[in-house]
């Protein structure tokens, strides 16, 4: 058994105020110790994820969690494979799931490892439709927006690793699916490939009162929200809810780069609520954990099958995480941004 590894690891050692950077991180080369106690595994990362949330925990203040520490290894979830083994359940060679953070090698207690299968699925999917953001997505929209055949379902950030998701999942419940998405590119995606009823682009609208009449006329009013992003966007849909509507805050990517320190006030929307007796409801990944194997008996066989569409963007590069991670601000990535290392 090798006894030692040459790692690469970023720590996190700043608190940004605006967008990430290099700045914020120490990339350290350092040994990792192979000699494994009793049930311990050492993984070598192929593919990590970088997530908006990772941004969220940033901030200063409590959010859903305390802050991420200064000073330790960036948090991410990794697919990867196993070196070395001392544990009855994975043999070297396994492909697996772990939360072991932006380093190229982690020793790990075989209970932070989940076994994936190759031939049931390609392993990315550990990280996407078949990951955190699939369940989000699942059960975000049949947890919380209890879609009926018929509903309007509007998804800002449809382009994106949860979005696209959900709105393929709105459209096998029936629904008549609207995606909001940034450029010509991504609404083309929206309507041609994922098929969706129709997509709003909200670059092409530089007033609220625009983009809120572009929604209108592609919704005729929203039975369903599920909610990406936030700000701007979201201000311009709460005036649209029908009777009843179902509002799903997933996300509020537009406020993570230092908005959820000081938040920008928008309108005031709670009367939309009361006129319409409508509900509004957070939802997180975390809360439908010990749920995942529901999920995942559904969703498996439409991705074995093809039957879902699921788009992933890489970036080629240990080095390049903090710049990934930036850059899923800037709407690059279409579906999943993952780095290969």
């Amino acid at each position: 058994m090798q006894t030692k590894y040459q790692n690469r690891q970023w720590f996190y050692v700043k608190r940004p105020e605006g967008r990430v950077s290099d700045d914020h991180y120490e990339l350290r080369e350092t040994e990792l110790d192979g000699n494994l106690a009793t049930n311990e595994v050492i993984l070598r990362s192929r593919i990590i994820s970088v997530d908006p949330y990772i941004r969220i925990q940033q901030h200063e203040r409590n959010t859903y969690d305390v802050p991420h520490p200064l000073g330790i290894v960036q948090r991410a979830g990794v697919v990867g494979e196993v070196v070395a083994s001392a544990s009855p359940l994975f043999q070297v060679g396994d492909w697996v799931s772990a939360y072991s953070g932006w380093q190229l090698f982690a020793r790990c207690h075989h209970s932070e490892l989940t076994k994936l299968d190759p031939e049931a699925a390609p392993v990315s999917t550990a990280l996407g439709v078949l990951g955190m953001p699939g369940r989000t997505a699942w059960f975000g929209l049949t947890e919380a927006g209890r879609p009926r055949p018929g509903d309007t379902l509007l998804v800002s950030g449809a382009a994106g690793a949860v979005g696209s998701l959900v709105a393929q999942f709105g459209k096998r419940a029936g629904c008549r699916v609207v995606g909001i998405a940034g450029g010509a590119e991504k609404c083309r995606f929206l309507t041609e490939t994922l098929k969706l009823d129709a997509a709003v682009d909200y670059r092409a609208h530089t007033t609220p009162e625009a983009l809120s009449a572009a929604i209108q006329a592609s919704t005729g009013g929203v039975d369903i929200y599920f909610d990406n992003v936030g700000g701007p966007i979201t201000d311009a849909v709460i005036p649209l809810i029908k009777r009843r509507a179902r509002i799903i805050i997933c996300g509020a990517i537009s406020q993570y780069d230092g908005g959820l320190d000081t938040p920008d006030l928008g309108p005031r929307f709670l009367q939309h609520m009361l006129f319409q007796r409508a509900t509004i409801q957070g939802i997180l990944a975390r809360d439908f954990t010990n749920r995942m194997d529901e999920m995942l008996a559904v969703v498996t066989p439409w991705v074995k099958n093809g039957e879902i569409v699921y788009q992933e963007t890489y970036v080629d590069g240990f080095e390049q995480l903090p710049e990934a991670l930036n850059s899923l601000f800037e709407g690059k990535n279409l579906g999943k941004l993952l780095v290969r290392v």
